[in-house]
């Protein structure tokens, strides 16, 4: 029997462990794994550096070319941490990925930048945050390809969930899910 690859995006505001738990995902499974960050373009990065909040016109290109790495899956399947904070954005991820699941980091405000000023290097500065909690739009019951996790939770503990949920509502008979778990 064949099966379709995996096409995960950890989604979730800055800050909230996306490229965590994208990487522990990606390892566990034996996906292939890349970080949305690594897709913008030099112009957004810059922006995002200097305290400047993405609009719409910025994140298009980006969101395409998350959905087209999706499209050209491995036969396994590939892991992509991406905010894709707006109904819109997961939309045109679906558009380009085809069958795609988010797994939704969910955390509150004060949790998250606590983790964003303990970080180092990273572009997004922790001021953002406000514009990305402003941008969220919380997945609908109605969006059955998203599954929520806490981020109160360890990775670990959170990777297993996530599996465990994958293979009950999404990918059931899923070899690789299956092993994982």
């Amino acid at each position: 029997m064949s099966h379709s690859p995996l096409r995960l995006i950890v989604m979730g505001v800055s800050g909230c462990g996306k490229s965590t738990m994208a990487s522990a995902l990606g390892e566990r499974l034996g996906l292939e794994m890349v970080d949305g960050d690594d897709l913008h373009l030099p112009e957004s990065v810059a922006k995002m550096r200097s305290g400047i909040a993405l609009d719409d016109a910025d994140r298009w290109p980006w969101l395409d070319r998350i959905g087209a790495y999706l499209a050209q899956a491995q036969p396994q399947g590939r892991v992509v941490a991406c905010s894709a904070l707006k109904r819109l954005y997961r939309d045109r991820i679906r558009q380009q990925a085809g069958e795609v699941c988010f797994l939704f980091l969910h955390g509150d405000f004060e949790l998250i930048q606590q983790r964003m000023h303990q970080r180092v290097g990273h572009y997004m500065q922790p001021g953002l945050l406000n514009s990305q909690f402003q941008a969220l739009e919380i997945p609908q019951a109605d969006e059955s390809d998203v599954i929520t996790l806490p981020i109160t939770e360890p990775v670990a503990d959170l990777v297993t969930q996530a599996l465990a949920r994958l293979q009950t509502h999404q990918h059931p008979t899923h070899p690789r899910l299956h092993a994982a778990l």
